[in-house]
């Protein structure tokens, strides 16, 4: 995928000029929303089972190396075999020797976020392989030719209408020539198109939530079904996830899974839970004959022991940009990323560099929203001023903008000049707003005062408010 971080500030004004994805963007904040808060209501050790999601999975990080040999170790003891990547370049490269190996032809994808991550599609394709996405929201950006816009809806900016018109677009070749508008018969249509290439397919690639060390399985969660089908139908199953997906035992699964769904969907409990462990048995009926973990580093490995290692903590549910008024405003695309919203802006500039992502951390109105709703409560916030630090630090932000915060640097480690300085500002911004108390027009605020007006500052400033209430 191509990284277009940079042009944050673009992507995001012509996101807010998009009246379909307006139309799309209001229904993440009327859904996932209103159903997480429904979900952790009616769950009373809600928070405690975050607390416990949250220790596990610093257990983890903090014996990154013991879990991941010891699932490898139950993954062969299976009949499996894992693949360790240090980068997408290698990881590709795996996959496209196993593909090889089985002279595949086409190849069916649950949806899998770092496939996403590696560019894989594009790649397979290149190498002669068709890719076919099989989770309905990827399969329409598929369609589409567009990365996800949300972790766990990955079309979510798209509206009815759009997916009517890219269905008509491609499906006529399998004989559907209506426009079909109805969305159980559009889910229908797809579903129908969908199931031959299931049958046909030579390698099904799924991501993977979880790697169970204990076990040495993989697990999936989805509301769809296709991650069955994918990983069952061909004779090979390819796993792709990142080192931090392992957790201990089936036991910690369990912890995690009742925070996941409620955070991402508002579900108790996603509709399919698969756990894949080895090729199929001499005694089963059916399942893949060959079981492949592609195991990828990307960088991930460089956060352990850093301000950045509680990042890896994350389980993509997406529940930071479910409640993220920036996200809701911009949408997914504007983050120039495969990772979208308040986590993206937190590890997009350790993947792709703070010099391509230096907008990212900017990003945010700082209400904390995205820390409080988190099952694994990564602090984000903290994390972004860690990278807004950096940029400064780097002087890769633009000269006026450290400029200004060495200007305000100044007054702040000088208390007396800085009660002198907010005095004067005041003043001078109440006379500017007149008898209105409104600035039209205020310089270095025109992001502000280009749609809306600027409230003038009324009476004294707070510290001169709050001395003379301790006088009283």
């Amino acid at each position: 995928m191509q990284v277009t971080s940079r042009k944050f500030k673009e992507n995001a004004h012509e996101a807010m000029q998009d009246e379909n994805l307006r139309a799309a963007l209001g229904r993440v904040k009327e859904g996932f929303t209103a159903k997480r808060a429904e979900a952790a209501a009616d769950l009373p050790e809600f928070e405690d089972l975050r607390d416990q999601a949250r220790d596990i999975k610093d257990h983890v990080l903090e014996n990154l190396d013991y879990y991941l040999e010891y699932f490898e170790k139950k993954v062969i003891e299976a009949g499996g075999v894992v693949h360790w990547c240090s980068n997408a370049k290698e990881a590709k490269e795996t996959i496209l020797k196993i593909c090889r190996d089985v002279d595949a032809k086409t190849v069916t994808k649950g949806k899998s976020m770092i496939t996403e991550e590696i560019g894989l599609n594009k790649f397979l394709e290149s190498e002669g392989i068709e890719p076919i996405e099989t989770d309905l929201g990827e399969y329409i950006i598929q369609l589409a030719d567009e990365p996800p816009s949300h972790i766990i809806g990955p079309a979510v900016h798209k509206t009815k209408e759009q997916v009517t018109e890219l269905f008509h677009e491609h499906h006529q070749q399998y004989g559907y020539t209506e426009r079909e508008e109805d969305a159980e018969k559009l889910v229908g249509e797809a579903r129908a198109v969908l199931r031959h290439k299931y049958v046909v397919a030579d390698v099904g690639i799924t991501g993977a939530n979880f790697l169970v060390a204990e076990t040495g399985s993989t697990a999936i969660v989805t509301n769809e079904g296709n991650g069955d089908l994918t990983q069952s139908l061909p004779k090979t199953h390819i796993a792709v996830a990142s080192i931090e997906k392992v957790i201990p035992t089936l036991e910690d699964v369990s912890t995690v899974m009742r925070v996941l769904a409620r955070s991402a969907t508002g579900q108790e409990m996603s509709v399919y839970t698969t756990f894949s462990t080895g090729p199929k048995r001499s005694d089963d009926i059916d399942g893949p004959e060959n079981f492949h973990v592609v195991l990828l580093d990307g960088g991930r490995s460089e956060m352990i022991g850093t301000e950045l290692q509680e990042l890896l903590r994350c389980i993509r549910c997406g529940a930071c940009m479910n409640h993220c008024p920036v996200y809701h405003a911009v949408g997914g695309h504007s983050y120039g990323w495969v990772y979208p919203g308040p986590i993206g802006a937190a590890l997009n500039p350790q993947m792709v560099g703070i010099e391509e992502a230096r907008h990212l951390p900017n990003a945010s109105s700082f209400c904390g929203r995205c820390e409080e709703v988190c099952p694994v409560r990564i602090p984000i916030p903290k994390i972004l001023r860690h990278w807004r630090e950096k940029a400064f630090e780097q002087q890769i932000s633009p000269k006026p903008e450290r400029w200004g915060i060495e200007l305000w640097g100044f007054f702040a480690k000088r208390p007396w000049a800085y009660r002198l300085m907010t005095k004067v500002a005041v003043r001078v911004l109440g006379l500017m707003g007149g008898k209105n108390g409104k600035i039209k027009s205020l310089p270095m605020n025109n992001g502000w005062t280009a749609v809306r007006d600027l409230p003038a500052p009324q009476g004294a400033t707070f510290m001169e408010q709050w001395k003379k209430q301790e006088g009283r």
